[in-house]
């Protein structure tokens, strides 16, 4: 790989997280001033900005003929975006969630990841698959604007419409331009390291697009509004497995799905988000030990993409360690994590004194 092409990349980068944040700024000035509620901006025109790198790489890839990349990108930012962002947050700041968030997000969440598996159990989504996905996006999305349940805001007049125009179509030249200088570096260095595609792309590719998703939960923890921290990382995670993989079958006629990620990437973020239901609703939320665990599961998962990449030695060990270790001790925590908080709801209750009666 070339110095040049490096520096491509990393312009190319650049430009994603530039692009995206335009794109963000000039979609919610527009939408202040047609009166577009606050909250319904938060719920869907940020998340819809921060996941755009993910659009505009998954779609450039595939279109590319790189559709192991694509896919790869889509599920490893979904991965990314549920250990890494939510296990970063949790340690800058531990924080709780409204239990509609967790009753409501994290088994759509659920829903999208296993739709994907079970569309895709076959080694491929094709075309229709990919528009029932898209449809599935749309829907969410008019559930999110029901959801919001709050009355026009009156108009707003900010920036003259012409600057939010230009910030859009700015944002978006960005994005495409940035989308094919970074896909163009990572076969770079799939090729120079002898790595498949797919690893890249549920690897670097994945990191590299989720920096506005890192930002935005970063800032979020520092400022203690956790809540936008962990909306934009789930809902994030749902863009990518119905919009982004969605569209790009839907678009490229279908793309394939390779088996590494059919038979370990996909089971893996499924088993990730089912993990997460439980810890969400005995604890309300995530504390910094729990954050720790999930950036070391994040890691324990790169290690054995590696590990199987270059199909070393002591993959058969590792794998024995994850399988006879590391998943027994979660199952066993998170039953106690649920039982625990269980047993602390009742014990008030039952301990506390009688009421006199009103009168």
């Amino acid at each position: 790989m070339s110095s040049v092409t490096g520096l491509l990349a990393l312009l190319g980068l650049g430009l994603l997280v530039g692009g995206a944040e335009l794109l963000v700024r000039g979609a919610a000035g527009l939408a202040r001033r047609l009166g577009v509620p606050t909250l319904v901006i938060g719920l869907t025109i940020v998340s819809w900005g921060t996941a755009s790198p993910e659009v505009a790489v998954t779609l450039r890839s595939a279109l590319g003929g790189s559709a192991d990349l694509a896919v790869g990108n889509a599920v490893g930012s979904s991965i990314f975006n549920l250990l890494v962002l939510l296990g970063l947050a949790a340690v800058v700041a531990p924080f709780h969630v409204r239990r509609q968030v967790i009753r409501l997000d994290v088994p759509v969440l659920i829903g999208a990841a296993g739709a994907v598996a079970l569309l895709a159990r076959d080694g491929r989504l094709s075309t229709a698959e990919g528009v029932l996905l898209c449809l599935a996006f749309l829907a969410h999305s008019a559930w999110l604007f029901r959801r919001g349940e709050v009355e026009p805001e009156p108009a707003v007049s900010g920036s003259p419409v012409w600057q939010d125009l230009l910030l859009l179509a700015v944002g978006l030249g960005l994005l495409l331009q940035g989308a094919a200088w970074l896909v163009a570096g990572a076969l770079a260095v799939a090729r120079a390291l002898a790595v498949s595609e797919a690893v890249i792309g549920l690897t670097v590719l994945a990191a590299g697009t989720s920096l506005p998703e890192v930002a935005t939960a970063l800032a979020s923890a520092r400022r203690g509004t956790p809540e936008l921290a962990i909306g934009n990382a789930l809902g994030s995670s749902i863009y990518n497995l119905l919009l982004v993989l969605g569209l790009t079958a839907a678009v490229c006629g279908g793309i394939p799905v390779a088996l590494g990620v059919l038979h370990f990437d996909l089971p893996f973020l499924l088993a990730a988000c089912l993990a997460c239901l439980p810890v969400f609703f005995a604890a309300g939320g995530i504390t910094r030990a729990e954050g720790l665990v999930m950036l070391g599961y994040y890691v324990l998962y790169v290690v054995w993409l590696l590990l199987a990449a270059a199909r070393h030695d002591a993959l058969p060990a590792f794998s024995g360690v994850m399988l006879g270790f590391v998943v027994p001790l979660t199952a066993i925590g998170v039953g106690y994590s649920v039982w625990a908080t269980c047993r602390a709801e009742r014990q008030p209750t039952a301990a506390a004194p009688e009421s006199p009666a009103p009168r």
